[in-house]
């Protein structure tokens, strides 16, 4: 994957301070989504800090990047549904992920998404985790976008 220019969650949220796609948080994973000809892409690097045991990814890292990418595919497929310039800020509001295989440390991680369902204000998203080609993790979630008054509301900008 080539990823090229500002990510989505660059152009759309710089101040985001979330652990898992925050471009402010320097201790965060600052994850990179992309757009893709059905949802988004991602590539991911790990760092020795985010294995587990030797060798091997911590799962809660791999919810992370398939948490915080399914998210940005929801708030970017609302945002092009309802024509808006910028995504309505989304949250999760329910995900799980299949841990299929270890995902091994050393190699970068690649993360693709799509759309399975789209109504106004919510997208339920299917995430796939791969390593060297090989399907490590799948996930799916449901995103919500939320209104003012929620705590989250104004937390992209």
């Amino acid at each position: 994957m080539r990823q090229r220019g500002a990510s989505v969650q660059e152009e759309h949220a710089p101040n985001s301070i979330c652990f898992g796609c925050g471009p402010a948080n320097q201790n965060g994973l600052k994850i990179r989504s992309f757009r893709s000809e059905h949802g988004l892409e991602m590539e991911f690097s790990p760092k020795a800090e985010h294995q587990a045991f030797p060798g091997m990814i911590n799962g809660g890292i791999i919810g992370t990047l398939l948490d915080c990418h399914g998210n940005w595919t929801a708030a970017m497929a609302l945002m092009d549904q309802s024509g808006e310039s910028e995504p309505p800020c989304t949250v999760t509001a329910s995900y799980s992920i299949k841990l299929r295989r270890p995902t091994p440390y050393g190699v970068a991680l690649q993360v693709s998404s799509e759309i399975e369902e789209i109504e106004e204000g919510r997208a339920k998203v299917r995430m796939t985790l791969r390593a060297d080609g090989e399907i490590c993790a799948t996930g799916e979630g449901l995103f919500v976008a939320v209104k003012e008054g929620h705590p989250a509301f104004h937390r992209w900008n």
